[in-house]
């Protein structure tokens, strides 16, 4: 990972108050491997690499946690419904989706996972496959496990660990990210 791309996302995040109030908000859960990932960290870059000047909605804010001892996805529904509760006074909506890892190799007919980073690095997109979360110090620490160089060379790349090529051009063309960043380009 490099250190310059490392620092300026750190660097843009810290920058980012909404992003800061959702980093601030899902640590103090204490929930075991967390980070807002996905679109969180992606959409901040390319928004930057694309100079626009307000951050692009978020459609879901990621958060991803890895916890083997309670996998019932009702779990994941009160996190969600406790965050919620927790945002609902503030000026933006946080429209929270809550997942634990430790089950999610099941929807995908996987072997289990073994941590959050390791459920990462099988996501579709190898920019999606990036999240971030506050240290306990409130340091921001990046979960990359395929790297940063995709997400700042401006591509959607099929990571080559999925392998999952229709539904990787369903989510190109459903998600709309090359009218919204057209600097895009796909790389299969």
């Amino acid at each position: 990972m490099s250190q310059h791309q490392h620092q300026q996302i750190v660097q843009w995040l810290n920058a980012d108050p909404y992003r800061m109030q959702a980093l601030s908000l899902a640590c103090q859960l204490g929930l075991h491997q967390w980070c807002l990932a996905a679109g969180f960290v992606r959409n901040l870059v390319w928004d930057k690499l694309h100079g626009y000047q307000n951050p692009t909605p978020l459609n879901d804010i990621d958060l991803v946690y890895f916890d083997g001892q309670s996998v019932e996805e009702e779990h994941d529904f009160q996190l969600e419904r406790q965050l919620l509760q927790d945002t609902s006074f503030l000026h933006f909506p946080f429209p929270w989706s809550v997942k634990n890892q430790a089950r999610m190799h099941l929807r995908s007919h996987r072997r289990p996972y073994s941590s959050t980073e390791d459920a990462i690095s099988y996501w579709v997109e190898v920019e999606t496959a990036i999240g971030a979360r506050l240290k306990e110090n409130g340091d921001i620490e990046l979960v990359a496990p395929l790297g940063l160089e995709a997400l700042f060379a401006k591509t959607i790349t099929l990571n080559p660990k999925n392998g999952e090529i229709d539904t990787f051009y369903q989510r190109v063309e459903s998600k709309g990210w090359q009218q919204h960043w057209p600097n895009l380009r796909v790389v299969v």
